[in-house]
């Protein structure tokens, strides 16, 4: 006797009962009938496993939801101290500005949250992690991971192995300690070049879960990014150094004095310096990928101008177009990084773009020498234009097209909370005059000082600035390698920049007194000390919130360009006081021009260590959302 009842199922199910009673011999009754007598027979005990491991598994949710609340309710608390606590009152004429920019803040703070929701990231969750694969404290705790291990566990401070659900214990998310899956050190890396370099190379040295973060896995997206924005700052590098090469023939063909010669060259930095606020506005708002294709191509007509050019003012026009087609380079790349690349690699990969792309310098020298032997500056010129066209539909073509919700759209505060701050106007002079004295010498003047001084033939001269060059790539390393160091003694970056400038100014003193060395060491001095911009963007990292950190860079870096403009042409100004012999300047003339920029880098230096306190927290200082 069979009775009849009536069951409700879902649409998955019961598209997959109506497909099974589609086979002869079976129907939906028979089919649900067999299927529960399976379900109460012996191996089906309702009573005990089922049950135990549904209620196993709530539990461990339980408590993966209480541990995350207890870190919530922490960091609240410490940030309620903080704020109560800490932070100290603003006066009333502060107030107005302060609420402008916590409102910008909050929107902002909006937006990140929203992103991360949409991602299912927690930022959380991301830090500490970050923090425990590199505290060293942290890291003698680990357990050892044993290769083939089915289960490893990840001990708490109370002794509790943490797991998640699925009864499968949660291995630590980044094993950095002394079992970190890596190949033997070799004999190299035990030197102190090797210490040097080993934070660069671990992450090619990982192998399976540490290697997916440590570097990206997917050279699809490196080949198709990275290498096309990486192409573009190697050009804009390129045309930046080139005049120092280039600046024999061209003042042989069109009779050109010493200040035709500089303000040929500083135009490039003046456009450079004019677009960099509108180019970072732009890329924020519209993406890299198009500004970036679109701006270079006033490179490629820049340069076929300059090719062509039989005057001097169509000279001046090509260069003008090069600077501003070359402005987007490095804001765009950097940008591209952080969009298409995980955080945790976006430093790794930021100073591998600037490592290559400062190669340009490097071929600015005896490569492109070479070619001015073989097809002159105008094949020359003709060639870079060609290479600008092809590096903009590289990526415009090759670069995926993003669609970002989160892409900044600009906040509502100006420039003017940046410029306003005393902390901005302490830093500024100094970074400028010293990072645009090293631009505006390794660019034209030193090439100028190797011919006309020191009396040194093509092939010395190109010599000494392809070391140049090769000193300034290393600088960026050396830099960014001892801040990083010095930060962990609780050192930063402010009076490693003090001292780079220290260190600049002997350079600069040793070349005007003449000093009796190897003339390559204090130029090389002088390169090096260029990519001390490592320092400057560090320094107002700490200045500014995350929110203005854009605006802060790109501010400081107007002023990075202009200094360059304004020194290499007022070099060339007061030289050209001077009468030259037998085609070359006298060594007083230099000698008088260097040691008028160095006074006023004296200066800044002097006001930059003043130990005058500043105002207080103003409406851009940092502080926490």
């Amino acid at each position: 006797m069979k009775s009849w009842i009536a069951i409700y199922l879902s649409e998955p199910v019961a598209a997959r009962l109506a497909v099974a009673a589609q086979r002869p011999g079976a129907t939906k009754s028979e089919i649900i009938e067999a299927a529960l007598t399976d379900f109460f027979g012996p191996d089906h005990d309702v009573d005990d496993p089922s049950v135990d491991r549904r209620l196993n598994a709530i539990n461990q949710n339980l408590e993966q939801l209480h541990q995350e609340l207890r870190i919530v309710s922490e960091a609240v608390a410490l940030q309620a101290r903080f704020l109560l606590a800490v932070t100290p009152p603003l006066a009333a004429a502060d107030q107005p500005a302060a609420c402008t920019l916590g409102l910008a803040r909050f929107d902002e703070f909006a937006a990140q949250v929203t992103r991360r929701v949409h991602l299912g990231t927690s930022l959380i969750k991301e830090t500490i992690e970050r923090v425990n694969s590199t505290d060293p404290t942290h890291l003698a705790t680990q357990p050892v991971r044993q290769e083939g291990s089915a289960r490893s566990t990840h001990q708490e401070p109370n002794g509790v192995a943490a797991s998640v659900p699925g009864n499968k214990p949660q291995s630590p998310p980044v094993a950095r300690s002394a079992a970190f899956d890596r190949e033997p050190d070799t004999r190299a890396e035990q030197t102190m070049a090797g210490a040097i370099w080993r934070p660069f190379l671990a992450p090619w040295r990982a192998t399976g879960p540490q290697r997916s973060r440590a570097f990206p896995t997917d050279w699809l997206l490196v080949l198709r990014v990275f290498l096309p924005f990486v192409a573009a700052y190697y050009l804009s590098f390129l045309f930046r150094t080139i005049n120092a090469t280039i600046a024999a023939p061209l003042t042989y063909e069109f009779g050109l004095g010493a200040d035709d010669l500089g303000l040929l060259t500083s135009i490039y930095f003046l456009t450079f310096a004019a677009a960099q606020i509108p180019i970072g506005i732009l890329v924020d708002r519209y993406g890299p990928r198009k500004v970036q294709s679109v701006v270079l191509m006033a490179a490629a007509a820049g340069a076929a101008l300059f090719a062509v050019s039989d005057n001097f003012w169509l000279l001046l026009l090509g260069r003008a177009l090069i600077g501003f087609g070359a402005s987007a380079a490095l804001t765009a790349g950097l940008k591209a990084v952080v969009l298409w690349f995980p955080a945790e690699q976006v430093p790794l990969l930021n100073g591998l773009m600037i490592m290559l792309g400062s190669f340009g310098a490097v071929t600015a020298t005896l490569p492109a020498e070479h070619l001015l032997g073989s097809i002159g500056w105008r094949g020359l010129f003709e060639l870079l234009a060609i290479a600008s066209v092809g590096c903009a539909l590289a990526i415009f073509l090759l670069v995926p097209t993003g669609t970002w919700s989160f892409a900044a759209k600009g906040t509502t505060i100006g420039l003017r909370m940046i410029y306003s701050d005393p902390r901005f106007w302490r830093l500024a002079p100094l970074s400028a005059t010293c990072i645009g004295t090293a631009w505006a010498l390794q660019g034209l003047w030193a090439a100028q000082w190797f011919a006309d001084v020191e009396g040194l033939d093509r092939s010395e001269l190109l010599r000494n600035l392809f070391f140049m060059a090769i000193a300034s790539s290393a600088g960026a390393l050396v830099l960014g390698v001892a801040a990083q160091k010095l930060r962990r003694h609780g050192i930063g970056p402010r009076p490693l920049l003090g001292l780079v400038a220290v260190l600049f100014f002997i350079a600069q003193l040793a070349v005007i007194l003449r000093v009796p060395l190897s003339s390559s060491v204090p130029w090389m001095i002088v390169a090096a000390c260029g990519a001390a911009t490592v320092l400057s963007y560090a320094i107002l990292a700490d200045f500014f919130p995350k929110e203005l950190a854009g605006r802060a860079t790109a501010a400081l870096n107007v002023f990075h360009i202009g200094c360059a403009f304004l020194i290499q042409y007022l070099v060339g100004f007061l030289i050209q006081y001077w009468t030259p012999q037998q085609g070359h300047y006298p060594e007083v003339s230099y000698q008088i021009a260097f040691a008028v920029n160095l006074v006023v880098q004296l200066a800044a230096w002097f006001w930059f260590i003043i130990p005058v306190p500043l105002r207080g927290s103003g409406a851009g200082s940092k502080r926490p959302l």
